[in-house]
């Protein structure tokens, strides 16, 4: 059973809270800030892109700070600092807290996070990939939310990395476990529910709750970024994994191309990923 009241607390605990972003995310903001030449509001969105807690982090503000006249909902990360400009964005949007830094005391949670963000950055290329092919016009909003896809559960890295610790724990004693049934008995909620809460409390765009929500599974859009989630998912246990196979199954009905072409087009995207366990 849903425990309400923690589930509101948390809300209101992270909607509080000074969201933390990754040391190179912010090394190489605060690099940009010095080059004037080159600060441009797609320099510094190349830099925000490949980090779901700076992206969440300037979202979640452009909503909070909206403007009267402003009447369509911002999802890209561009045309969010255009809207924004480059001086309130670093005046008002700072690169910090430092993931890093708030996890020191829990150094053994950190490399969880890591994996975790990582494979957000695969799917949201291997999303926008196949938007592009599909020749969606919302390609870059499709690679948001593959990106936010596991959001609160970064979060709770950050804020609860003990309970998160302890729910891996339990699913590494026991296969079975559904991470759902996990989270809720260590919790007292799901973190597809607390994300739900922190995406309607935090206004995020209608078009990002869709695309998030797997429940709206018949759209292709949707379908779209789910794949891509889970295929980063399953790949990140290795190429072996007994799930891939329905993965590329599935890329390839989403597509409309052959099998082995879905199973070849994963593989060069794979060999394209950046890598998050290279030093920064």
């Amino acid at each position: 059973m849903q425990d309400n009241k923690a589930l509101n607390e948390w809300v209101y605990k992270l909607s509080q809270s000074e969201l933390p972003v990754l040391r190179h995310t912010a090394r190489d903001l605060a690099l940009l800030q010095q080059d004037e030449q080159n600060l441009t509001a797609h320099s510094i969105a190349q830099a925000i892109n490949h980090d779901p807690l700076m992206t969440v982090k300037l979202l979640r503000y452009l909503q909070n700070n909206k403007r009267k006249a402003q009447t369509t909902e911002l999802v890209q990360v561009e045309q969010a600092l255009l809207m924004l400009g480059t001086e309130p964005f670093f005046n008002h949007v700072a690169p910090e807290p430092l993931i890093e830094a708030r996890l020191k005391a829990h150094a053994v949670a950190l490399p969880p996070l890591l994996r975790l963000i990582h494979r957000a950055r695969r799917a949201s290329e291997y999303a926008f990939d196949w938007a592009v092919y599909l020749h969606d016009m919302h390609f870059e909003e499709i690679r948001v939310a593959a990106l936010l896809h596991d959001i609160a559960e970064m979060l709770m890295w950050c804020f609860a990395p003990d309970a998160m610790l302890k729910i891996r724990e339990m699913q590494l004693h026991d296969k079975a476990l559904r991470s759902r049934d996990a989270q809720q008995e260590v919790l007292g909620f799901t973190l597809a529910d607390l994300q739900k809460e922190l995406a309607a409390r935090w206004g995020l765009p209608g078009l990002l709750l869709t695309l998030i929500d797997d429940a709206s599974a018949s759209s292709p859009r949707v379908r779209c970024v789910t794949l891509a989630v889970n295929l980063a998912r399953h790949s990140a246990n290795g190429w072996d994994d007994a799930a891939l196979p329905d993965d590329y199954k599935a890329l390839g009905e989403l597509l409309h191309i052959p099998l082995e072409q879905a199973m070849l087009m994963v593989k060069e995207d794979a060999g394209q990923a950046c890598d998050l366990s290279k030093p920064h």
